[in-house]
């Protein structure tokens, strides 16, 4: 496990050395517009990366965004990839969405509704989920994310087997800032400026497209409500992701 730390505080060059020099291996930050005061902006990525830091991506408009859905999701995803692109954040890489309060079992579909559209928007980049144990847990159950970072708040006590990042501590000052603690798994999708990122194929083009011309394309023909339309294109699109064709 390596440590780090989140915090809505720009870092300077000097803060950035400081953290480094003080063992910590990764600073979460948030893509944010311009304006906003915890904006992380493409300077701050490089004195970062300078510094030996990695950084991980974390987009947040409001705690309970993911309420309103895809709507929402797809207007937040738009906005973060032209973030992740102004700061310089490289293909491949992570960016986690933020589900900033205790949510229910009844909030998990629009949940899960909010991150599927997330994820159609930020096209080159993978899609994770910040949140307490139950929200990381059925998020990764239900097939939505592969990567989640679980905060210890709300969490009752559980922490979750393979999170790729653990939120352990709020709200404390280091080096002069107000910082939350982390700790990674050592996957969490962060990166650095010029950072090369590999993003494997796992399945072959042509049984990809199989599968979509054979099976999922006659199914959204068939389908009678928008809502299965949706999750069709969703499904179809997963699969020219995985396997390395652009998205429709």
């Amino acid at each position: 496990m390596s440590k780090g730390f989140d915090c809505a505080t720009p870092l300077t060059a000097a803060l950035a050395r400081k953290f480094k020099a003080d063992g910590y291996a990764f600073v979460c930050r948030y893509l944010a517009p311009p304006g906003s005061g915890k904006r992380l902006t493409a300077a701050e990525a490089q004195v970062c990366t300078d510094a030996g830091l990695y950084l991980v991506s974390v987009f947040e408009r409001t705690a309970d965004r993911a309420l309103g859905g895809a709507a929402n999701g797809a207007e937040d995803g738009a906005m973060a990839l032209q973030y992740a692109q102004e700061v310089g954040q490289p293909k491949g890489s992570v960016i986690y969405a933020a589900v900033d309060f205790d949510a229910t079992a009844s909030n998990y579909n629009a949940i899960e509704a909010y991150l599927r559209a997330f994820d159609q928007q930020i096209k080159g980049y993978e899609c994770a989920v910040y949140g307490e144990y139950e929200v990381c847990k059925a998020m990764l159950d239900r097939g939505v994310v592969k990567k989640v970072w679980q905060t210890y708040a709300w969490s009752q006590g559980a922490r979750l087997t393979g999170a790729n990042l653990y939120q352990y501590q709020n709200d404390i000052v280091v080096n002069g800032i107000g910082v939350d603690l982390d700790e990674s798994n050592g996957d969490a999708g962060g990166w650095q400026k010029g950072m090369a990122i590999e993003q494997a194929t796992a399945l072959d083009a042509g049984v990809a497209q199989t599968i979509i011309n054979t099976w999922i394309g006659p199914a959204w023909h068939e389908a009678t409500d928008q809502q299965s339309k949706d999750y069709l294109h969703w499904l179809a699109n997963e699969l020219r992701k995985a396997s390395g064709q652009p998205l429709e």
